[in-house]
């Protein structure tokens, strides 16, 4: 079926590390994205991409506060999604990276708004 996105596992997209011609995948928020024609352009410079090459990023992507016309680029870059059995994984990890998995969902809300309105003001 056209349009349909490929799941791949956190395995698969570490192959992806732009080492050794190899392209450069990157994993935000579930989603895998090709980003190795976009690391040229990226106004950061490529070292940032590289740091997370073939590995989720998300929490440095959202930390950052990226603008409107980057998440429209990043869309654009799409591949694929992480497959569902990688999901609950990398979720559980990130969590315990960011010392948010003994948290109740609403004190996570609560912490997001106010990473939000950081953003907001701080543009």
């Amino acid at each position: 079926m056209p349009g349909e996105l490929i799941a791949y596992t956190l395995a698969e997209v570490a192959q992806r590390n732009g080492k050794a011609g190899s392209p450069t995948w990157i994993v935000i928020r579930d989603v895998v994205y090709d980003v190795t024609e976009y690391m040229a352009d990226h106004p950061g410079g490529s070292e940032l991409i590289t740091e997370w090459a073939g590995k989720d990023g998300t929490k440095d992507f959202d930390d950052f506060g990226h603008s409107s016309d980057a998440l429209r680029i990043l869309k654009t870059l799409q591949v694929g999604v992480l497959a569902a059995s990688d999901q609950a994984k990398n979720r559980a990890a990130t969590a315990q990276r960011k010392g948010t998995d003994n948290l109740s969902p609403e004190e996570l809300m609560k912490k997001k708004r106010s990473k939000r309105r950081m953003f907001i003001l701080c543009g």
